[in-house]
């Protein structure tokens, strides 16, 4: 959900998070020029890293493009960093999900910070892990090769353990690492003082592949979504994250014993929201994320959800996107589109392009979503794609918006997760109106004072707050560029 729902004509609640954030903003705002200089060098050089990808483009192995919706700046952010950590077998990806008024500020800090992040921790854990490894081995190993000879044969039989063993460690490593990075990135994003995180946050949902290892970090509700083929050839969508929503019980659990709130509004009581103990604000939709001080002392953390995948060779792409495309498109749906694209370099904008004519046709009278979505393809030497078939609307092609102008024997592989998106009340299945029942049992309805706006998105993230407008300082230097409200 990249943005926060806002009317011109409502105003933070006063003593909320919003205002006192406003009051603050003046004096940041000189500080955090200061800043501005040097972060700009460092994004350049950053920026120049060979095999790094954040605009909409593609290469051999994956395709990106992200397009701003309707309710102002594009909060979406993602990357693709190929040959990761200085390794040629390996390639990091994600997408970032900004909310609040400065979520789309938080989405491309953190999209530039947390992969260096994540290859240093992991870099110094391997080290780690080589040292003790060796002293282990100078204890004791032994210093004869005709040793090698009394080897039983139940011993040669573990290599099978040892290789499975490997995999685990690189699953250990990495998940270290992950933990770290996502810990020390969230820890800075409160030092800043050019970005105002208090009520401002993003989504990650990120990914290591290093040969057929696959590791996926995870907080928010941005999904990562793996296309495999079946005994019978056909595709599957197999989802390799959990949306982490604030009615799933664990987390509404935790947020609870710290003292937050979960609730749905009268108006869509199938979106549970996270509030302050004593404010009615700021209403977030998710349960982890990075930045939202705010609510970081009232059960919402930024502890990513590990998982690891041993891929196979019926393994063909993963997919990761913002709730944009979630929200209105199944998992079927986006592996299908995906696969059907007439070229690999055109599969993620095909996907946002029918995702926003889904916007359109089913929700009218709501805005539009930003989405961004990466594809990795898993088979960088075959461009072959199933035969599906998608009708193009060549009267309504959308135009991207880029930033700056310009593999095997597996496990078993795990079953598809139950989509846990947000649907509309008469899109619901009897088995998903069940689980709504259930949840609305343990989700207390607000009263019907508040309501929801109309022509707005179906579902924000954030409910009191509105997005960043550039001021009329900020537009001059930018040369008197025009943005759009929402």
């Amino acid at each position: 959900m990249g943005s926060c729902l806002s009317s011109e004509s409502r105003s933070p609640h006063p003593g909320s998070p919003a205002s006192s954030s406003r009051k603050r903003k003046s004096s940041k705002k000189r500080l955090g020029s200061r800043n501005s200089s040097f972060d700009y060098h460092k994004e350049e050089l950053l920026h120049r890293i060979p095999g790094r990808m954040f605009l909409n483009g593609s290469s051999e192995v994956a395709s990106l493009f992200s397009q701003q919706g309707n309710k102002g700046t594009n909060q979406d952010a993602m990357i693709v960093w190929e040959n990761f950590g200085s390794r040629t077998d390996t390639v990091f990806c994600g997408v970032f999900d900004g909310h609040g008024p400065y979520g789309h500020m938080v989405a491309k800090r953190v999209r530039d910070a947390l992969p260096l992040k994540l290859s240093t921790h992991w870099e110094v854990n391997i080290k780690s892990e080589d040292v003790l490894r060796e002293i282990s081995l100078n204890r004791g190993s032994s210093l004869y090769p005709e040793d090698a000879s009394l080897i039983s044969e139940e011993s040669r039989v573990s290599i099978d353990v040892e290789d499975t063993e490997k995999h685990t460690e690189v699953f250990q490593t990495l998940k270290e690492s992950f933990l770290k990075a996502y810990k020390v990135m969230d820890r800075e994003l409160r030092s800043y003082t050019n970005i105002d995180c208090l009520c401002s946050g993003t989504t990650a949902v990120t990914l290591v592949k290093q040969g057929k290892d696959l590791v996926i970090g995870n907080i928010g509700d941005s999904r990562a979504v793996l296309c495999t083929r079946g005994d019978d050839d056909s595709l599957t969508a197999v989802q390799l994250t959990v949306d982490l929503k604030p009615n799933l019980p664990a987390e509404a659990e935790r947020i609870r014993k710290c003292k937050g709130r979960v609730f749905s509004l009268h108006d869509e009581p199938d979106v549970a929201r996270v509030w302050m103990p004593n404010s009615n604000s700021p209403g977030l939709a998710m349960a982890r994320a990075f930045g939202d001080f705010c609510l970081k002392d009232f059960g919402v953390i930024s502890v990513p959800e590990i998982s690891y995948r041993r891929l196979s060779e019926k393994d063909e792409f993963i997919i990761l996107a913002t709730d944009g495309i979630w929200d209105v498109l199944s998992n079927d749906e986006v592996v299908k589109i995906v696969a059907s694209a007439s070229s690999r370099s055109l599969a993620a904008r095909s996907l946002v392009e029918v995702a926003v004519r889904a916007w359109k046709t089913t929700y009218p009278t709501s805005k539009v979503d930003d989405c961004a979505v990466v594809c990795l393809f898993l088979d960088s030497n075959s461009n072959n794609f199933s035969t599906v078939s998608i009708t193009k609307d060549n009267d309504k092609t959308v135009m991207g918006m880029s930033e700056g102008g310009n593999e095997m024997d597996a496990a078993p592989s795990p079953p598809a997760l139950n989509r846990v998106g947000t649907v509309r009340e008469d899109e619901v299945s009897a088995g998903s109106k069940e689980e709504a029942s259930e949840q609305e049992e343990l989700l207390p309805k607000m009263g019907k004072e508040w309501s929801a706006l109309e022509g707005v998105s179906r579902v924000n993230t954030v409910m009191t707050l509105p997005r960043f407008v550039p001021d009329k300082e900020e537009k001059k230097a930018s040369g008197g560029s025009k943005s759009k409200k929402k």
